[in-house]
């Protein structure tokens, strides 16, 4: 078992944040990979709002979602079943040690989870292991260097240099999006196709939204408990980030990138 600890927490913002990912903004890449029938596992699938979308593409293969929060795994299965997604299936596990035997799977699909792994290539091998051969393993993550904004804010660049210290106090990778490629030629895949692409808060609403629920997430979430106990902000210095936060979503100039590196590996 690894000893991970998830730097952004469950705090209600930011399971909202994960509430808002769906197929179509983050698994695109994989889409055209997607066939009826097919069985499919969703490592780390969070809230499940992206598990029901692949579910619906690979109707009537069995679906089966994981987190390791069993709070978040019963609001998954929640939304599923007011989702009407019956085939959906959702558990408690962990990527370290997948509860499956080997080739169970036609495709295994991680979206967001590497970067918080102390050992992203240990959970790409197990994840190969339950996909069967000529199967796809598909992984997706941030990369937060690469992420750009404007206005430059001196107060959001602290808050990048805060996130990336304590995701890597934490035992993980927060520029995972670079480095996915590598990890999965690591991991034994004989087959690496590496794509990228973003998200991007410039409207309104969408600057309302990504600016809204960050600046609840530095105050409210883990983020401001672990950057106060490690010293790296004080509670002045929490609040300015989110106050910075607000001001960029209310600047009709407001612009905000999240690139992803993303990663279809066959065994």
């Amino acid at each position: 078992m690894t000893s991970e600890r998830y730097t952004h927490g469950h705090h209600e913002s930011v399971l909202r944040g994960h509430r808002w990912r769906t197929v179509e903004n983050s698994a695109a890449y994989l889409l055209a990979d997607l066939a009826p029938g097919q069985a499919l596992l969703d490592v780390g699938c969070g809230p499940g709002t992206i598990t029901v979308g692949l579910a619906a593409l690979v109707a009537p293969g069995e679906v089966v979602g994981l987190d390791r929060s069993p709070e978040v795994v019963a609001e998954a299965r929640a939304a599923a079943g007011a989702a009407g997604a019956p085939a959906v299936r959702f558990a408690e596990g962990d990527v370290s040690r997948l509860d499956f035997p080997d080739g169970a799977f036609d495709v295994v699909h991680a979206h967001q989870l590497l970067q918080h792994l102390a050992d992203p290539v240990a959970a790409l091998v197990e994840m190969r292991r339950v996909c069967r051969p000529g199967g796809l393993v598909a992984a997706r993550d941030a990369d937060y260097g690469a992420m750009t904004w404007y206005p430059r804010l001196p107060e959001l660049d602290r808050w990048r240099e805060i996130y990336e210290a304590l995701a890597r106090g934490n035992g993980g990778e927060p520029d995972a999006g670079r480095v996915l490629h590598a990890w999965a030629r690591r991991a034994g895949f004989t087959s690496v196709e590496a794509t990228a692409s973003a998200w991007l808060f410039q409207r309104e609403e969408d600057r309302a939204y990504w600016g809204g629920q960050w600046a609840e997430r530095v105050v409210h979430s883990s983020f401001s408990a672990q950057a106060l106990e490690r010293g790296l902000a004080d509670r002045a210095g929490i609040e300015a980030i989110a106050a910075a936060w607000r001001r960029w979503a209310e600047d009709p100039d407001g612009w905000f990138t999240v690139l992803h590196g993303e990663v279809r590996a066959r065994p």
